[in-house]
């Protein structure tokens, strides 16, 4: 049996698969390997995967938004469970691209619904996002806090993915788990996020964009974190058993924060970074763009209860360990 990855060129995909290869699981990845970034960043992270764990990894290009592609790669591979990580990223891109974040996260996670509806998935694990809380003020961020009030295009298409799962485990009992991550960072990390963007430019000696003039807090969650969290919902699906889940629903379908629920400072977290790389940050102080908010904050406590949850890795610990891996991958 095979547990299907998508987005599996893609940041916390790699590290997923990477750590069920690690287990022995036989895991499909698939990914489009769009340009949102370089895509040779997304090949290297297969070519990694495929390096490490040969024939128990299996990688397919193509786009999930596309039915008869997915089925077509999946024939003859009994999936097992799928962990649906693909999506189009990005609050801002979505400013700019809407089509992309409709084909994708509407149009492809559909898609991923069907398939685990005809394979008779044991268990599908979706990645939502902190974002679907838009312009709330009370923190922290509660999964029975209201989600209804958007202020990107991208946390309206996430939050319309956990309504689209929640009918489908009520019309035909499929367990689902949705993960509303909290700006994940670590080795591998995506080159549009402010870990990524703050060490290239301190290195590079040119002025950091920092926005609402520093005034931004974040629950920043290391990438191990993350991955012992997506592991440990998949290995334990909720019961059908009609008692009310975490997020609410009666059906087999639960939604949690998985953060690392300590929000640091942004300014904090520059100053760790400057002590990472051993330079000072030039700052430019700019006002907030359309579609951020100023603060995130995870309640992790119904993913703690339920399957242990315990993010153990600071920014004291997750930033160097960044750095240290950003250099070595420019230097190779």
């Amino acid at each position: 049996m095979t547990i299907l990855v998508t987005g599996a060129a893609g940041f916390i995909g790699m590290a997923v698969a990477d750590q069920l290869l690690s287990a022995g699981r036989a895991v499909i990845g698939i990914d489009n390997m769009n340009d949102y970034y370089p895509v040779s960043l997304k090949r290297d992270r297969i070519a990694a995967l495929q390096q490490r764990h040969g024939k128990l990894f299996t990688f397919a290009e193509l786009d999930f938004a596309d039915m008869d592609a997915l089925n077509a790669a999946l024939a003859g591979h009994a999936v097992e469970a799928i962990i649906h990580l693909g999506a189009q990223a990005g609050v801002r891109y979505s400013l700019i691209n809407p089509h992309a974040y409709v084909r994708s996260n509407l149009a492809g996670h559909v898609n991923m619904l069907e398939l685990a509806r005809e394979r008779r998935v044991r268990h599908l694990v979706y990645a939502s996002s902190s974002s679907v809380y838009g312009g709330n003020d009370v923190l922290p961020f509660r999964v029975e806090d209201r989600a209804d009030h958007p202020v990107s295009l991208y946390a309206a298409t996430k939050r319309a993915d956990e309504l689209m799962s929640e009918t489908y485990a009520h019309l035909f009992r499929i367990p689902m788990t949705g993960l509303r991550f909290f700006t994940v960072y670590g080795p591998w990390g995506r080159p549009d996020m402010a870990m990524w963007i703050f060490t290239k430019k301190i290195l590079a000696g040119d002025p950091i964009p920092v926005f609402n003039h520093g005034r931004m807090q974040r629950d920043f969650t290391y990438i191990d974190d993350i991955v012992s969290g997506v592991i440990g919902c998949l290995d334990h699906a909720p019961a059908d058993d009609g008692a009310p889940k975490a997020g609410g629903s009666r059906s087999p379908h639960r939604l949690y924060n998985i953060g690392n629920n300590r929000p640091e400072e942004l300014m904090h977290l520059i100053s760790v970074l400057e002590q990472a790389i051993g330079r000072k940050a030039e700052i430019d102080f700019q006002p907030m763009q359309p579609g951020d908010v100023p603060a995130t904050f995870a309640d992790t406590s119904a993913i703690a209860h339920d399957i242990g949850f315990a993010p153990a890795t600071g920014i004291d610990v997750g930033v160097p360990r960044f750095v240290s891996w950003y250099r070595d991958y420019h230097a190779d």
